[in-house]
């Protein structure tokens, strides 16, 4: 479905702890009263934690797998994208356990959109279609930072290069990966591993 250009970030107030209700009933009305056109996005402003243990390390289960739970993160808050008919704004008023618009004076006043910066601080955790980010893959991207820079000196830790230690020539963030120059069989070799096999080297 194309988005309309009109179409343009609210937030309702709940009740608190239906939020989730809330969105569930909202979709139905969405369909069943034909508003697909108008209300394109309802958005429970949650994230998914990971679960982190006394010392801040992520908790994982026997299996490995990194356990999470979702949070959320504005109580008493859903975000709809639509379009601020009189016919839009009736539907999802009238959703039960919706309270009413942030922003709306009352009175059948239209209530004021998100700016683009509110909107976003509401959205960053979401991908393009709504979806929460996922938090494992969140977890691996921050445990492979990179505590060196190009010219430290590292040692590589896992691998068939493990315990060999030379400086970092090339550093690629994208693929969380470094070219470290070690000796092999007495030539200098370029060595390509991921952030998460080396750990700096401290003389």
């Amino acid at each position: 479905m194309v988005e309309s250009v009109e179409a343009e970030w609210y937030v309702l107030q709940t009740y608190s702890g239906y939020e989730n209700k809330v969105k569930s009933s909202l979709e139905s009305r969405i369909e069943t009263m034909n508003m697909i056109d108008y209300i394109y996005r309802v958005i429970v402003p949650e994230q998914e934690v990971v679960d982190r243990d006394k010392d801040g390390m992520p908790v994982r289960d026997a299996d490995g797998a990194i356990k999470t739970h979702m949070e959320n993160e504005y109580p008493g808050y859903v975000l709809v994208k639509m379009v601020m008919t009189n016919e839009a704004w009736y539907v999802v008023r009238n959703t039960p356990n919706v309270t009413g618009f942030l922003g709306s004076r009352g009175g059948g006043a239209k209530p004021v959109s998100l700016t683009a910066d509110e909107a976003a601080t509401f959205l960053h955790r979401y991908d393009d279609d709504g979806n929460p980010l996922d938090a494992e893959a969140e977890v691996t991207r921050e445990e492979l930072k990179l505590d060196a820079g190009v010219g430290d000196y590292v040692r590589i830790i896992a691998g068939p290069m493990a315990d060999q230690e030379g400086p970092i020539t090339e550093i690629d963030a994208d693929k969380a990966e470094v070219t470290v120059l070690v000796t092999f069989f007495g030539r200098e070799t370029p060595t390509q591993v991921s952030f998460a096999e080396v750990e700096p080297v401290k003389y």
